[in-house]
């Protein structure tokens, strides 16, 4: 039997190998792809996630997943507290959620005893990393909240491009952020970065993996950037960025 068809074989668990069609669930939800790529659209965006990426779903967001043959996606539920910071949370590839993940596939829980514990210790993982250091409101306005978003998924495009793509001027954007976040556009979207960048550091990455999480170039400009924010130096950051920001 061909590899691709052995996902099949299974046929509760073909999910895991070829995806779904849009649904949503009551509880909190994670995407966490084992292999391959695939790609989870949730209400008229799609994200694009490579191997070892998750996404945090809230409850009752609507999403389809198509995995790419070769692919495999495990979609575990959470308890209901543990509830991303908005409801579609991207996390990257974080060490810990990897090693967790793992860990679940190996032991396969079944009944909802075994699956308890697990369910835990994720949910640990998540709160652990998702605390933003740098407090960052988002924005309310339908267009400028869509903004937001794309400038985080995009982040060398300008404000003047974003502006453009979503029919706007840049005025009127930097005047709605001012006015919704007591922030500059700018310095908006480097806290959020930031913050980015700073979950995968509480998940046990690394400075160079976590600047390319957050969409900085090096590992020097997410330290430059992280200094000038918080005030904390350069130095002591490159020795241990999670301390110096006041750990956990």
């Amino acid at each position: 039997m061909p590899v691709t068809s052995l996902g099949t074989v299974v046929a509760e668990n073909a999910i895991r190998f070829f995806g779904h069609d849009t649904h949503r669930h009551d509880e909190p939800h994670l995407v966490y792809l084992v292999s391959g790529n695939a790609r989870l659209s949730t209400g008229g965006e799609e994200w694009r996630l490579t191997r070892h990426e998750a996404v945090w779903l809230a409850p009752h967001v609507a999403h389809a997943l198509r995995i790419e043959p070769g692919g495999m996606a495990l979609g575990p539920t959470l308890n209901p507290t543990d509830l991303p910071r908005c409801r579609v949370q991207p996390l990257g590839a974080v060490p810990a959620i990897i090693e967790l993940m793992t860990t679940i596939l190996g032991a396969a829980p079944s009944t909802a005893e075994q699956v308890l514990p697990f369910r835990q210790a994720l949910g640990r993982v998540l709160r652990g990393i998702s605390r933003p250091y740098f407090p960052v409101v988002p924005p309310t306005h339908p267009a400028v909240r869509a903004l937001a978003r794309e400038a985080l998924r995009t982040p060398a495009m300008t404000l003047e491009g974003l502006a453009v793509q979503h029919r706007m001027s840049p005025r009127q954007v930097q005047r709605v952020f001012l006015d919704e976040t007591g922030l500059p556009f700018t310095r908006w979207r480097n806290r959020a970065r930031m913050n980015a960048a700073v979950e995968h550091l509480r998940g046990g990455g690394e400075l160079t993996a976590a600047a390319r999480a957050a969409g900085y170039a090096t590992r020097a400009g997410l330290l430059r950037a992280l200094s000038r924010e918080s005030g904390v130096p350069v130095s002591a950051l490159a020795a241990d960025a999670v301390g110096a920001l006041g750990g956990h």
